[in-house]
């Protein structure tokens, strides 16, 4: 009997770790992607629906994760080639970055020292990083993460290949302003 309770609890402790450490994001294409309320890095109140009516990369990471700050220059060349590019209705693309911190120290520094000159910067602070709110929302688990959405909020892709998101973005944004 005492066996058969120690596999059980083994099992209920092997899928909880599954669930809350390596389980990828669930979000199927086409689900809308949750509401995210929090002041920008400026202290300005922020809500997702302020940016409806565009094509939203929302990018988790960390100031001291270091495959996030491999990615930086992507990031930047992807703002560059799409800030100032239009869909047919009038989309656009903005950059929603989510740093996940224990404390916000150096992040605004990385932030400007990396010229990432996009308006949408949010610093999460967490004692445990991947337990905050938005992280949770998100089912976020590792480093960098992120989620492209349609003008409409749906989530269009999780974890893209930067190619994978130019390629989309270079087929629904084609107007230069």
């Amino acid at each position: 009997m005492q066996k058969v309770f120690i596999g059980i609890l083994t099992l209920i402790l092997a899928l909880g770790a599954y669930n809350f450490f390596l389980k990828p994001p669930s979000f199927v294409n086409g689900s809308i992607a949750p509401e995210i309320n929090a002041n920008l890095i400026d202290g300005k109140p922020f809500s997702l629906k302020d940016l409806e009516g565009k094509y939203v990369l929302i990018d988790f990471w960390g100031s001291w994760c270091g495959p996030c700050i491999k990615e930086i220059p992507d990031l930047k060349n992807l703002n560059n080639r799409y800030k100032n590019k239009r869909g047919k209705n009038g989309e656009s693309f903005e950059i929603l970055s989510i740093a996940l911190e224990k404390s916000d120290k150096y992040t605004k520094q990385i932030i400007n020292q990396s010229g990432l000159n996009w308006p949408y910067h949010i610093i999460d602070v967490s004692k445990i990083v991947m337990m905050s709110s938005i992280a949770q929302d998100y089912s976020v688990k590792e480093l960098p993460t992120k989620f492209l959405l349609n003008p409409q909020n749906e989530i269009i892709g999780t974890n893209q290949s930067f190619e994978e998101i130019m390629t989309l973005l270079d087929a629904r944004l084609t107007e230069s302003i």
